[in-house]
């Protein structure tokens, strides 16, 4: 028997290691060259990995959550078998290795069967070829909440199991057999999320601040630009917005446009602005990067606001557009509230958070008036940016969206 071992490949930016997330084949399967084989996490992206030859599975290393070293085995081939994956039937995975169709899989939004009968054991969802059918996303939350995909019965189109079968099957009433509690693995992008922001509050004393900021004027504008949209376009948002007024005002505050490199005890000011832009994914939050913001026109930078952030929400976002921002502006829309405390995206030493727009009564002009009123929720590194430069730079930025005009007038 030829065998061939794939070692964990180096994937950049001074990687040692990367966390197993998701398995997407099982020793005993026939892969093709270049067919996805397992997903990984580094320190900066989920990595999809290729295989680099086509054989058999003998073995692979790491279950969901473990950490394998650069240039260790990842997994074994053996070269004398044929390919044939795409007509072998895909064996279930072992215990704690999730396991995933071809990436290209669709997965369904909607029941289009009859819900299964109470009474009767229900039959899961296996194809004839002995898969069970769902896609990948399906079978790495099932990995992560420890359910065993054969024990589900799946409620979309021929039988396949949705997502809306998970939840299910993870809170079923207790007094049916199921167990009143569930542990539900923290890794992947959780994992991530987790530490970094534990190390942002651990080693970044933060200083919050909040301002009120009447944006009638802006919506005006929002509206008027919205109006103006051909048929199909996307209506423009407050960030777009936002933003282009933030990169007007970092012109006189360039010492909140830094990046903090505390290895070296160096403060590395961009003249670029590189606005991260924190996005809720199904995954967990991501902040894809829009870059040279102080390049693009309002338009461009909607454009861009929206392309980055649908790839996130697609997990198909590359590594180089979740890295490298200098500020990060992040919106809770409707569920914005009336103020927040936004984490700092370290190694940046500001972030800006937009809160709920609302209509409310206020004294405009020496007279009570209706105005639609935002405030906005500001963390700063307090070792690099002192409160009155804070403070002085969300005043700058309220003015230009009090009086949005300014944002686009030459100086």
């Amino acid at each position: 028997m030829s065998q061939f071992v794939f070692k964990m490949p180096d994937l950049g930016e001074g990687t040692v290691e990367a966390e197993i997330i998701a398995w997407h084949t099982a020793p005993g399967d026939t892969v093709a060259e270049d067919q996805i084989i397992v997903e990984v996490m580094t320190d900066k992206a989920a990595v999809e990995v290729p295989a680099p030859v086509s054989g058999r599975v003998v073995s692979v290393t790491g279950n969901p959550g473990e950490k394998v070293a650069v240039g260790s085995p990842l997994i074994v081939f053996d070269m004398s078998a044929p390919a044939k994956a795409a007509d072998a039937p895909i064996a279930d995975a072992p215990k704690g290795a999730a396991r995933a169709m071809p990436a290209s899989a669709p997965d369904a939004t909607a029941p289009t069967a009859p819900p299964p009968p109470a009474a009767p054991t229900a039959v899961p969802a296996v194809s004839p070829t002995g898969r069970i059918m769902t896609s990948p996303a399906n079978r790495r939350r099932a990995s992560e909440a420890g359910i065993d995909l054969t024990t589900v019965v799946g409620s979309g189109p021929g039988g396949r199991i949705v997502r809306e079968d998970l939840a299910s099957a993870a809170y079923a009433p207790s007094g049916d057999g199921s167990p009143e509690t569930s542990e539900i693995k923290v890794i992947g992008v959780r994992r991530l999320i987790a530490e970094r922001m534990s190390e942002a509050k651990r080693n970044i004393p933060h200083f919050a601040y909040v301002e009120e900021v009447d944006v009638t004027e802006l919506e005006a504008l929002r509206q008027h630009l919205n109006s103006k949209n051909g048929k199909g376009e996307p209506s423009f948002t407050y960030l777009p917005l936002v933003i282009a007024a933030l990169v007007r005002t970092l012109n006189s505050f360039p010492q909140c446009n830094v990046l903090y490199d505390a290895a070296r005890g160096v403060l590395v000011r961009h003249r670029a602005v590189h606005v991260g832009v924190a996005t809720q994914t199904p995954d967990g939050l991501k902040v894809p990067v829009v870059r040279h913001a102080e390049r693009l026109t309002l338009g461009a930078l909607a454009a861009e606001i929206r392309r980055v952030t649908e790839r996130a929400r697609a997990n198909k976002a590359s590594r180089d557009e979740l890295v490298g921002s200098t500020i990060t502006v992040t919106s809770l829309g409707k569920l914005g509230g009336i103020a927040s405390t936004p984490i700092i995206n370290a190694p940046e030493v500001a972030i800006i958070g937009l809160n709920k727009a609302v209509e409310r009564p206020v004294v405009h002009q020496g007279a009570v008036a209706i105005r639609r009123i935002m405030n906005l929720s500001s963390s700063f590194d307090h070792r690099f940016v002192d409160g009155y430069d804070a403070a002085a730079m969300i005043q700058a930025l309220k003015e230009l969206l009090e009086h949005p005009a300014m944002i686009f007038i030459p100086r």
